[in-house]
Formats: C-alpha cells, sequence, structure tokens
C-alpha cells in the first residue's frame, strides 16, 4: 500500500496556546499566558537532516516542544506578543543552533528561576 508516512507530531497554536501531539498519543500543551521562558537548541548536522527545536516553558519548567519544521505564520506572530520578544534573535538562534539549548526570551518578571533542563 502506497501513501505518506505518518508524521512524528502534530503542532496546533491558537490565540490562547499551543499544543502538540506526538504518535504515541502522548501531548504537550502550554497556555501562552504561562509561557515565560523560550529557548532555542538541537542538532542541526551540516546534511539539514536534523530539526531545531523552539522550548517553550512555564514557571515549573513544563512547556510544549515545537520543532521548527512546525513553525509557522501564526506561531512566530503570536511569540511577538510576548513582552519585549525579539523574533530577529529567534532567527539568529534558530540559524545558528548547536546541541544544547539557549534562551532567547525570558519573562520581564518570573516568579521563580528555571531550572536547567537537558534534552535528549
Amino acid at each position: 500500500m502506497h501513501g505518506n508516512a505518518v508524521p512524528d507530531s502534530y503542532v496546533y497554536v491558537t490565540e490562547e496556546g499551543v499544543t502538540r501531539h506526538y504518535s504515541d498519543g502522548s501531548v504537550e500543551a502550554l497556555a501562552w499566558e504561562d509561557v515565560v521562558e523560550v529557548r532555542v537548541g538541537g542538532q542541526a548536522p551540516a546534511d539539514g537532516a536534523g530539526d531545531v527545536l523552539i522550548v517553550l516553558l512555564d514557571r515549573d519548567g513544563e512547556g510544549c516542544v515545537v520543532p521548527r519544521s512546525a513553525t509557522d505564520a501564526s506561531f512566530l506572530a503570536r511569540l511577538r506578543y510576548l513582552p519585549d520578544f525579539d523574533l530577529d534573535r529567534l532567527s539568529t538562534a534558530v540559524e545558528s543552533a548547536r546541541d544544547g539549548f539557549v534562551v532567547v526570551w525570558r519573562s520581564p518578571d518570573p516568579p521563580t528561576p528555571l531550572p536547567d533542563l537537558e534534552y535528549d
């Protein structure tokens, strides 16, 4: 049987937040009002096979991981509503992504420091 491969995940962006549904049935979701930090990282191999990840985190370090390949104009437009969010800084971080993550935005007044998180 022929057909397209099933994607690893789907990302939905709404005015309320971001949700990522994985093929195994798990879900990550975060309301925009709860976002206190945005990180960019991942591995971007020279052959272009990897994907850069944009990680949205809440006060507890929980969040939603959005692959760059799943971003669209609505996602980028919504990020601009975060106070003093700099799309140029995001773009630079995405283009120069390497192993590890870099913070591209942090809420001006997060209630508690976020832990350093490690991603596979």
